[in-house]
C-alpha cells in the first residue's frame, strides 16, 4: 500500500513549479550560508597574507553580497513555501467536501461532526505543514549536503569521505531514530494519558459509589501509575531528541578535527587560503542540517493526519488523490430530472434490527407530486424513515429504489432539521444547496419563508456575513433559512424533517398547509415533497399521512410481516390509519 503522506501529496493537488521555486530558493539561501563561510576563511587567510587592499575588494564585496542574500532567499523561501501550503491546504480542503457531497452520501452520516471538522481543520494543517516544515528543508539541505560534499572533496577526498559520513549520520540516521523514538513515545504517552482521564472520569462522576464499592484507593493507585508512565514516556521521547540532537554538533566537531589533521598533512603541498576553507568550512557545512529533526518529527506527524483524512475520503468513494472531484456548482436544473418516482420494496427502516420499523403496506410507491407527512412522537423513527428513503441510511430489509436508473442519492434530498448555518453571507449559506442559484431565485424563496423584510432590513441585503453562523439568527429565522434551502434546491423529491420547528403554532400550520398542498405554489407541483413533523393542522391537503405512533417494532424486523399496528380503540384497521382523513391530535 502506498505511503498515506505520499498519497496526500495528490490531495493537496501539489503542481511542480511553485515545488521547484520553493526549493530552488530554499536551496540558494543555505547555499548563499556555504558560500559566505568558504568565502570568509578564503578572505580571512589572505588578508594574513597582506596583499594590497585592492586585491581583497572583489571578496569584501561578495561576502556583503552573500550576507545579504542568505536573508533575502531565506525570507523569499519563506514567502514561496507559505504561499505553496496554504494553496495546497485550501485545494485539500475543497477536494475533501467536495468529495463528501458527491461521493457515498451515507457515508458522512456514519462520521462523528467532531471528526470531520478535526480531518478538514488540523489534519489538514498537519499536512500541508510537511511542506513547511518537512519536504522543502529536506530538499534543501539534500542539495547543499551534495555541494558541501563536493567542495570538501576537491581540496580533499578524505575530508569529502568524512563530511559524507557525517552528513548520513546527520541527515539519516538521527532523523530516523529520532522520528521512530519519539513516534513510540508519543503512541504509549497517549495510551497512558487516554486511560489517566479515563479513570479521573470515572472517579469524578462516580466517587460516592467508587466509595461504597471501596474501589476508590485503586482507581487512585492506577492513575498514579498511569502518570507516572505518561511522564516516563514522555522523557524517552525527550531523551531520543536529546540525543539526535547531539548527533550534529557532534559531526561538526569530528568533521572539524579531521579536516585539521588533513591540513597538518596537506600544509607543504597547497596554499594557506585552500588550508583556511578546509579548517573553517566544515563549520557550517552542517547549518541546513539543523532542522532536519525537526522535519522528521513534522513528517512523523504529517503521516498519522494523512492516514486519518484518506481513511475518511475513501469511504467515499471518489479518489481524490489523482482528479479534482467534481463540481458541486453545475446547473442541477440540467443535470436533475424535473420528476421521479420512489419505489418502496417491503422496507424495514432503523438504525440497528431491535429498534426497527416496518414494513408499512401503504409504503409502497411514492408518485411524482405526491405529498406526506409523517407523524409520531421523538423516538417514533421519522427521521431514520426519511434517511432511508434517502439513501443515506441502509434499509433494515426491503429496499427503496427510484424508477429508471437513477439512485436515491442522486434524486432525493434530505433536509435535516440540525442543518449548519456558516460564518458567511446570507446568498452564501443559500447557495449551497444549489450553487447556480441567481438572486431572483433567492429573494423568492425567503419571501416564501418570510424573510424578505428582515434580509432588507441588512445595509448589505444578501450580502451580510452572519458573523457567528448558527448564533447569529434566532432559532425561527434559522429554521426559515433551512426551508428556503428547500425551495431552491432542484431535486425532484424533498424530504424535510421538521421544517416548522420553532416557529410560532400559526406559522408552522400555514407553512405545514403549503408545503403539503401541491396548488399552493411554494413548492413546485411536480416534486415529491415528504414532510416529518410531530404536529400537523388537521385540514392540511396532505395525500398521505403516516402515523409512526401507531407502528410496532419489529426486533428484529421480519420483511414477512405486511404491516404492525396497535390494537387501539377496538381494534383499527390499517386502511383507517394511513389515510388523508386520519385525526391528528
Amino acid at each position: 500500500m502506498r505511503d498515506p503522506l505520499v498519497r496526500s501529496m495528490g490531495l493537496l493537488g501539489v503542481r511542480p513549479r511553485p515545488v521547484a521555486r520553493s526549493l530552488l530558493l530554499g536551496a540558494g539561501a543555505s547555499l548563499s550560508a556555504l558560500a559566505l563561510a568558504a568565502l570568509s576563511a578564503w578572505l580571512i587567510t589572505r588578508a594574513w597574507q597582506m596583499p594590497p587592499v585592492l586585491a581583497l575588494s572583489i571578496a569584501v564585496t561578495s561576502v556583503r553580497a552573500l550576507g545579504i542574500s542568505r536573508a533575502l532567499l531565506r525570507y523569499l523561501e519563506r514567502l514561496a513555501t507559505h504561499d505553496l501550503a496554504l494553496d495546497a491546504m485550501a485545494t485539500a480542503r475543497a477536494r475533501m467536501f467536495g468529495a463528501l457531497a458527491t461521493g457515498d452520501a451515507a457515508h458522512p452520516l456514519s462520521v462523528k461532526r467532531s471528526e470531520i471538522v478535526g480531518r478538514a481543520g488540523d489534519d489538514i494543517d498537519e499536512i500541508g505543514n510537511a511542506l513547511i516544515r518537512g519536504l522543502i528543508p529536506i530538499g534543501s539541505a539534500a542539495v547543499t549536503g551534495l555541494i558541501a560534499v563536493v567542495v570538501m572533496a576537491l581540496v580533499s577526498p578524505w575530508a569529502g569521505l568524512a563530511t559524507a559520513v557525517a552528513w548520513l549520520l546527520v541527515a539519516v540516521v538521527a532523523p530516523r531514530a529520532a522520528a521512530a523514538g519519539t513516534a513510540r513515545a508519543e503512541a504509549d504517552d497517549r495510551a497512558a494519558r487516554g486511560e489517566l482521564l479515563d479513570i479521573t472520569a470515572t472517579v469524578l462522576w462516580h466517587a460516592p459509589e467508587l466509595e461504597v464499592a471501596g474501589r476508590r484507593d485503586q482507581l487512585l493507585a492506577d492513575a498514579r501509575a498511569a502518570a507516572h508512565r505518561a511522564t516516563a514516556a514522555a522523557d524517552r521521547g525527550m531523551r531520543v531528541q536529546a540525543w539526535a540532537a547531539g548527533v550534529m554538533p557532534a559531526a561538526t566537531g569530528a568533521v572539524a578535527v579531521i579536516a585539521c589533521l588533513l591540513a597538518i598533512g596537506l600544509s607543504d603541498r597547497v596554499d594557506a587560503t585552500t588550508l583556511g576553507v578546509l579548517i573553517l568550512l566544515p563549520l557550517s557545512a552542517f547549518e541546513a542540517a539543523s532542522g532536519l529533526l525537526d522535519a522528521a518529527r513534522q513528517l512523523q506527524r504529517s503521516r498519522g493526519a494523512a492516514r486519518r483524512v484518506l481513511t475518511l475520503l475513501d469511504g467515499t468513494g471518489v479518489d481524490v488523490t489523482i482528479a479534482t472531484p467534481p463540481s458541486t456548482t453545475v446547473d442541477q436544473r440540467a443535470t436533475m430530472p424535473t420528476r421521479a418516482d420512489l419505489v418502496v420494496d417491503r422496507l424495514c427502516w432503523g438504525h440497528t434490527d431491535s429498534l426497527a420499523c416496518g414494513p408499512v403496506d401503504a409504503l409502497t410507491a411514492i408518485t411524482a407530486g405526491e405529498r406526506i407527512a409523517v407523524v409520531g412522537a421523538s423516538g417514533s423513527g421519522k427521521t431514520a424513515l426519511l434517511l432511508t428513503l434517502a439513501g443515506l441510511l441502509p434499509p433494515r430489509a426491503g429496499e427503496v429504489r427510484v424508477s429508471g436508473a437513477a439512485t436515491p442519492a442522486q434524486t432525493v434530498r434530505y433536509f435535516g432539521e440540525d442543518a449548519h448555518l456558516f460564518t458567511t453571507t446570507v446568498r452564501e449559506n443559500l447557495l449551497v444547496s444549489r450553487g447556480d442559484a441567481d438572486d431572483t431565485e433567492i429573494t423568492a424563496a425567503l419571501a416564501s419563508v418570510g424573510l424578505r423584510d428582515w434580509v432588507a432590513g441588512f445595509p448589505e441585503g444578501l450580502d451580510t456575513v452572519l458573523d457567528s453562523g448558527v448564533d447569529a439568527v434566532s432559532a425561527g429565522q434559522r429554521r426559515r433559512l433551512l426551508l428556503a434551502r428547500v425551495l431552491i434546491n432542484a431535486a425532484p423529491i424533498v424530504l424535510l424533517d421538521e421544517p416548522c420547528e420553532h416557529l410560532d403554532r400559526d406559522e408552522s400550520d400555514r407553512l405545514h398547509r403549503e408545503l403539503l398542498d401541491p396548488r399552493s405554489g411554494l413548492v413546485d407541483p411536480d416534486r415529491t415533497v415528504i414532510v416529518a413533523t410531530h404536529t400537523l393542522p388537521v385540514d392540511t391537503a396532505a395525500d398521505r399521512v403516516i402515523d409512526l405512533d401507531r407502528l410496532i417494532r419489529c426486533t428484529p424486523c421480519d420483511p414477512g410481516v405486511t404491516s404492525a399496528v396497535h390494537e387501539e380503540g377496538g381494534g383499527l384497521q390499517l386502511n383507517d390509519i394511513w389515510t388523508r382523513e386520519v385525526t391528528i391530535s
